[in-house]
């Protein structure tokens, strides 16, 4: 897989800039763990491995391909959005670049897009026209195609989690469900590449067994990674919402 030459470069500027932004936060007084500057750090350098290492001398090519596909577009989304670089942006930014901010997350096409549905259909819709839909066999491996993977998987991730403020979050119940259908479209695309590639290619049947392999069970570890979190999103807010309000006094036992 070529890496773009600005690519890790471009992923090190945004790696230092969260870095001084959350010094700057810490020595103002603010809390802010360290956990969410590792896991910045982690996802840039998933992006950038999905890139820069030579899948192709290790592994078969296909395999190669799908290698670099879970990398970027499942694996380095996660721990990206985990990190609440936007929640970091609001509280660091000078006024101005802050309001720019929230009117741009608040805007109708942020709306729609963080839908998760929607995030879903973008991402795990392209994943099936990449490999279901008669492309040119080259578009497989430009380095544009791996960075939309990565850019849909982010916008899926950031939409299922809601972990940043947006305008309008969904609810528990539609992120679990958007989840569940989102896995199970990509379990079953993984399951066709066992049988058949993209059209237009010709791969081994050792190469398409070990690819769909791979997709089904590295998906399946990023999207049961989502699930706990999603669950573990649900026994927060609902012992916030069962733990009494500060003011009321509870009625004296018997």
């Amino acid at each position: 897989m070529t890496t773009p030459g600005a690519l890790p470069v471009a992923v090190l500027l945004c790696c230092l800039l969260y870095t001084a932004s959350a010094g700057r936060l810490r020595r103002r007084g603010d809390r802010w763990p360290v956990a969410r500057d590792a896991g910045f750090w982690l996802g840039g350098c998933l992006l950038v491995a999905a890139f820069a290492v030579p899948w192709e001398t290790w592994l078969p090519p296909f395999t190669a391909h799908t290698a670099a596909h879970v990398t970027a577009g499942m694996a380095a989304p996660l721990p990206l959005v985990l990190a609440r670089p936007v929640t970091l942006a609001l509280r660091t930014l000078p006024l101005s670049a802050r309001r720019a901010l929230v009117r741009l997350t608040r805007s109708r096409l942020v709306t729609v897009l963080l839908f998760p549905p929607v995030a879903a259909a973008l991402d795990f819709g392209g994943l099936w026209v990449i490999h279901r839909a008669p492309l040119p066999p080259s578009l497989h491996h430009h380095p544009l195609l791996l960075l939309h993977l990565f850019l849909a998987g982010l916008l899926f991730t950031f939409a299922l989690l809601a972990v940043d403020p947006v305008r309008h979050r969904a609810g528990p119940a539609v992120r679990a469900g958007t989840l569940l259908a989102a896995a199970a479209a990509h379990a079953v695309l993984a399951k066709s590449l066992w049988a058949a590639g993209p059209p237009g290619t010709a791969h081994t049947p050792t190469d398409l067994h070990l690819a769909s392999q791979l997709m089904y069970y590295g998906g399946d570890a990023v999207e049961i990674a989502l699930a706990l979190l999603l669950a573990s999103q649900w026994y927060r807010a609902q012992g916030r919402s069962l733990r009494p309000h500060r003011g009321t006094r509870q009625p004296a036992p018997a």
